[in-house]
């Protein structure tokens, strides 16, 4: 019963649609319509049919008529060949007792071999004939002289004749060849002709129309105006003459073979369905008013209903995020405050777990925010399946989600769960068809060691999140006690890192790179160095993360290689002028639109050779887009910058890029250079990486060179370029002027990083 129920509403849904009394009475002219036009259809097929049948009967007439004259025909010939001395008045009775017999003559002829008409029955109406030479034009010549050669019966096909109006002519030649004697014509009237065919019954309803080479040559109307519609043509078998005759019913003969059944039963069919409309309509009517009755008796129930409906989505909305629909942070936030007071009560442990995306923002850069957001949604897929009722998971905003554990008995409950949410992300994520790997960096604070408030719980699991990112990214750290004071230290930097470019507090310094083949240093690369005025020089690692987070790398950046151009120009006239300077590009710089223009800038104001500049980037930032990179990467080869790829064969290789990509050079990581000398594996990929580099006219560049052996070993497989602190620590300008001028001494070291 419950499933017939549905079927039942669907189809008073169907009866009461308002177009439905039109589709009805549609429906029903459609079909007469149909079947008019079957009707008709076969009425005409019936009356062409028809048509062709008395078209046949004249075919067939006119065949046997021509058979009979030319037979007639060729025994006048046969006599006048075998009595060549024939009298002219025996020859006339014989061509009036043909003369009486058929006709249809207009008149038989005898014509002489040179093809003039010496002989005429009967003469009365022919006077003018005689004398006249048949062959009056060439076709006419060469056809009669080759009926004279042949024998063979020639018809003149329709022409107008001497004696006046249109006719054929039929010519039996009197012997072949040499005894050919001349010619027994027989002349007919077009309209004699036809007539013996075309029975006054006929001439009344239809038109005949005889057709000579496809082309009308002779038509003989009947009354009323032809409907060539159910004209009728049929190709006639008469010798030496290509004739159709072509039968054409009048309106009149038409309308009398077809009957009404078309039209009657189209009007029967229009009023069946225009009543069916109108009892559809009806019906209608006391559906509707019968369907607003009920309508109104459960209208107050209803409107109840979707209030309640609207409140518990103002609730949803309220407290769960539109894209991920895991609950939002100000829920999130609501429901720790509310279980950090259940947790006092039973004296339990709870813990916070704050989850950053690695490489989000990069990705979402580069791919676009619709990558960003179907990654997200995945994330928050995986995510989810940890959700009960210990266990929340919330969706904070960019690239974070926020996790709240209750009921914490000991600490491995806590690592239990991140073992959890680490492998959410051990499968990679399909987004747009094709496959990311996709890591996760979070911090933990456990309430109460951590914090007893909310606040402080959400801004310690914060400096724990950032404290595992400095250590590497992918990992977890929990909130310590000394977290909160680097913190500070942290914030300090980043406030005195937003003045240090206007304060002109960085400076450069220059790491050579040794050309193994001369064994004189060609390039440096210029490494970034902040003078800062109360913690002295730092090295990159202590604020480059800071500049990336805050969006600054991009002017830091743009100042790293206007500083590398002026530091060129400055060395122009001097002993380094051979020196190219490579500067390191981030991700977000590379996503900078106005990259290529910046650099082509600076070259320009300080007239710096393209070929003197090299930009440096990570293989994992080179393939992050390949597309995207592809074209800002090529603008800079049409400029004239060489490009090198650093850390390569560490995680992303994909040899297929090189081949499309204007690479100038590959460094190899320093993870393979260490134990080059000592560890094979390590020898055997080095080597590989050199072969294949030379093998597409790409130089090799290996950094982190701290010993003999390892420069030995480089320089024996012929590798381009050595950099390291063997080689020289990185230095600022003056020094490295000191140091080239004096010359390198290599002593092994070891590089602290």
């Amino acid at each position: 019963m419950d499933k017939a129920r549905p079927l039942t509403h669907g189809l008073i849904r169907a009866l009461l649609s308002p177009g439905l009394p039109f589709v009805i009475f549609l429906i029903f002219l459609v079909l007469a319509s149909v079947l008019k036009f079957g009707i008709e259809r076969e009425e005409d097929r019936q009356v062409r049919a028809d048509v062709a049948v008395r078209a046949q009967a004249l075919v067939r007439e006119l065949e046997q008529e021509f058979r009979a004259h030319r037979l007639a025909l060729k025994r006048m010939a046969e006599r006048r060949k075998l009595q060549p001395d024939m009298s002219e008045a025996t020859w006339r009775a014989d061509a009036n007792n043909y003369l009486e017999h058929f006709g249809t003559y207009q008149a038989i002829e005898w014509i002489d071999p040179d093809f003039n008409i010496r002989w005429v029955e009967p003469i009365a109406g022919n006077e003018d004939v005689l004398g006249f030479n048949v062959a009056f034009s060439e076709a006419r010549r060469q056809a009669l002289t080759e009926a004279a050669r042949t024998g063979e019966l020639d018809t003149s096909g329709v022409i107008e004749l001497k004696q006046g109006g249109t006719g054929v002519v039929l010519y039996e030649p009197i012997g072949a060849g040499a005894n050919n004697r001349g010619f027994i014509a027989g002349v007919f009237h077009m309209e004699k002709l036809v007539q013996s065919v075309h029975t006054p019954e006929l001439r009344d309803s239809f038109h005949l129309t005889v057709l000579e080479n496809g082309q009308p040559a002779y038509r003989q109307p009947a009354r009323g105006e032809p409907v060539d519609g159910f004209a009728q043509a049929l190709p006639t078998d008469l010798p030496d003459v290509a004739w159709s005759l072509q039968l054409t019913p009048n309106q009149r003969w038409v309308d009398e073979h077809q009957s009404g059944w078309a039209s009657l039963t189209f009007a029967t069919l229009a009023v069946m369905g225009l009543l069916v409309s109108l009892s559809t309509l009806l019906a209608q009517l006391i559906l509707k008013r019968n369907r607003d009755l009920l309508q109104t008796r459960n209208e107050l129930q209803l409107e109840i209903d979707q209030r309640k409906s609207v409140q518990q989505d103002l609730v949803r909305l309220e407290t769960t995020d539109a894209l991920t629909g895991l609950a939002n942070r100000r829920f999130f936030v609501e429901d720790l405050a509310h279980n950090l007071g259940v947790a006092d009560r039973q004296m339990r442990q709870l813990a916070l777990v704050m989850i950053d995306l690695d490489r989000f923002q990069t990705l979402n850069d580069s791919l676009g925010h619709q990558f960003g957001d179907e990654l997200l949604i995945q994330v928050s897929q995986r995510l989810s399946g940890l959700s009960n009722e210990r266990v929340l998971v919330a969706y904070s905003g960019g690239d974070e989600f926020m996790v709240c554990q209750q009921q914490v008995e000991e600490i491995d409950d806590v690592i239990h769960l991140l073992g959890q949410l680490q492998q959410c992300f051990a499968r990679p994520f399909e987004v747009q068809g094709q496959q990311h790997s996709i890591t996760a960096t979070m911090g933990v604070a456990i309430y109460p060691q951590s914090g007893l408030d909310a606040d402080t719980l959400l801004r310690n699991a914060d400096i724990a999140l950032y404290r595992a990112k400095e250590a590497g990214r992918n990992n977890y750290q929990f909130y310590t006690e000394g977290m909160q004071d680097r913190e500070v230290l942290r914030l300090e930097l980043d406030k005195d890192l937003s003045k240090a470019l206007a304060l002109d507090e960085f400076v450069l310094y220059f790491q050579p790179q040794l050309d193994l083949a001369t064994m004189q240093v060609g390039s440096v690369e210029a490494l970034i160095r902040w003078q800062h005025p109360e913690r002295g020089l730092l090295g990159p690692m202590e604020f480059i993360p800071l500049a990336e987070e805050s969006g600054r790398i991009t002017e830091i950046g743009r100042w790293v290689v206007q500083a590398a151009c002026r530091q060129l120009a400055s060395w122009r006239n001097g002993p380094l002028a051979h020196l190219r300077i490579a500067v390191n590009l981030s991700g977000r710089e590379l996503d900078d639109e106005g990259l290529v223009d910046a650099i082509q800038q600076s070259m320009t104001r300080y007239e710096i050779p393209p070929d003197r500049l090299e930009v440096e980037l990570t293989e994992e930032i080179f393939i992050a887009n390949l597309d995207r990179n592809l074209d800002q990467l090529t603008r800079l080869n049409k400029l004239g910058v060489h490009l090198a790829i650093d850390d390569f064969g560490v995680g992303y290789s994909s040899l297929a890029y090189l081949r499309d990509f204007p690479v100038d050079l590959l460094k190899i990581d320093r993870s393979f250079i260490t134990r080059v000398a000592d560890r094979h594996d390590d020898a055997v990929i080095t080597r590989a990486v050199i072969n294949l580099a030379h093998n597409l006219g790409i130089q090799v560049a290996a950094e982190g060179i701290e010993t003999e052996a390892q420069l030995n070993f480089l320089k024996n497989h012929r590798c381009d370029l050595a950099q390291g602190y063997l080689i020289s620590r990185p230095v600022p300008a003056v020094e490295l002027e000191a140091l080239i001028a004096r010359g390198l001494v290599f002593e092994d070291a070891s590089d602290p990083g």
